[in-house]
């Protein structure tokens, strides 16, 4: 909580300092707050009822929302369709939990099934990349089964989450290799990395408060004529960083971190903790390469499946 309260903090003080707007960054820490809340509540009341139930809403939501399907204008598979490989991502992350934290084989069954039919799910949304992260999500859960400590299985996925941003920073600084770089700008939409560069720029310009929330629009330039005007790098920690500066970046990084540490304190199975971990870090590898932390029920969800894996059922 403390950790959310400086997060909203920071975002009203550079909000103050340049004028911005950050309302869609308080609404974000509000979103995560109250899933996490109700993940723990609920997640101590039904262990398996309310990842069950919160895996069938993922999945509803990637169907039904026209605001997370992919949009025509976008030629690559992270366009605003980033939402909805996050939520399939966490969808899958929480039925395998679910599964995990039954002791009754035909619901764990049951529950397997589900996670695995998210995974194509993808594919016929048109989200490419919730396919990819459903899967990922799904073989570290399986390999999660004959884990026998959790530190280092958490470490691994909190470097994971680092490297990407690493590759994402490297390729907005142009530090890659010519060929490896063509090869990463090949996966995104022609307008991508030069709105990443943009936003690479302005955090070089304004290292220590950052230009203030909701202000990338205006001064970003956008990447390109032809790119969408949503005002967002499409990377939530390049967005951090011009945005909010340095500390809007390590408070990012802080809150991911803290996460990790709770699932490796939880008293929940090791394989429940580190299915979340693997959902978490999907969402996070997403969120480096798109607009995924934009949408609320993404936000909101990752909060849930945070508080259904550090939760403590209660005895009868």
């Amino acid at each position: 909580m403390i950790l959310l309260g400086a997060c909203a903090g920071w975002s009203l003080i550079t909000a103050a300092v340049h004028g911005g707007r950050p309302e869609g960054m308080l609404l974000a820490v509000l979103a995560v707050a109250a899933g996490y809340a109700g993940g723990r509540v609920s997640g101590a009341l039904l262990p398996v009822a309310a990842p069950c139930a919160g895996a069938a809403a993922g999945l509803v939501l990637a169907v039904t929302l026209p605001r997370l399907s992919p949009g025509p204008w976008y030629a690559g598979p992270l366009g605003s369709a980033g939402g909805t490989a996050a939520l399939l991502a966490l969808a899958v992350g929480a039925a395998c939990c679910a599964a995990w934290a039954t002791g009754v084989p035909a619901l764990r069954f049951g529950l397997a099934a589900l996670a695995c039919a998210a995974v194509p799910a993808g594919l016929l949304l048109g989200s490419a990349a919730g396919c990819v992260a459903g899967g990922a999500v799904l073989l570290c859960s399986l390999a999660a089964g004959s884990a026998h400590g959790r530190g280092r299985w958490l470490a691994g996925l909190a470097g994971t989450a680092v490297l990407v941003t690493a590759v994402i920073w490297a390729v907005a600084a142009g530090a890659l290799p010519g060929g490896l770089a063509g090869a990463f700008g090949g996966w995104f939409p022609a307008h991508r990395v030069p709105q990443w560069q943009d936003a690479l720029r302005l955090a070089g310009h304004h290292r220590g408060l950052g230009v203030g929330p909701g202000r990338f629009g205006e001064l970003g330039g956008l990447g390109a004529p032809a790119s969408p005007a949503d005002g967002r790098p499409h990377s939530a920690t390049l967005q951090q960083a011009a945005e909010q500066g340095l500390v809007g970046v390590s408070l990012l990084a802080a809150v991911f971190c803290w996460i990790l540490y709770a699932l490796w304190r939880t008293a929940r199975p090791t394989p429940v903790a580190l299915t979340a971990g693997a959902a978490l870090t999907a969402l996070a590898a997403l969120a480096s390469v798109s607009n995924a932390l934009s949408f609320t029920p993404v936000t909101a969800g990752a909060g849930l499946l945070a508080g259904w894996a550090t939760a403590r059922p209660w005895s009868p």
